[in-house]
């Protein structure tokens, strides 16, 4: 039999607290169609840590840099437009 593992989910609360933002900038977010991939269980609203992680790491101001070829090179949380 295949062993399937349920991915590690968080509340809104604690979402926010990672983020370090509001609930409330959850839900606009939500409402807007950005932020983190949510998953709602009937009336419960829960986030997998991979996809904060993810979320994070695709909104970064260092990626968006560099997407941007803005960013000759990154040294120490640095940005050196070019």
């Amino acid at each position: 039999m295949e062993q399937t593992t349920c991915p590690q989910m968080v509340s809104e609360k604690q979402a926010a607290r990672i983020l370090a933002v509001s609930i409330a900038a959850l839900r606009r977010w939500r409402r807007e169609g950005r932020g983190p991939q949510f998953t709602r269980l009937e009336r419960c609203i829960r986030y997998e840590i991979r996809a904060i992680k993810e979320w994070v790491a695709e909104n970064s101001s260092e990626k968006q840099a560099v997407d941007r070829g803005q960013v000759n090179s990154v040294k120490h949380g640095s940005q050196i437009a070019e």
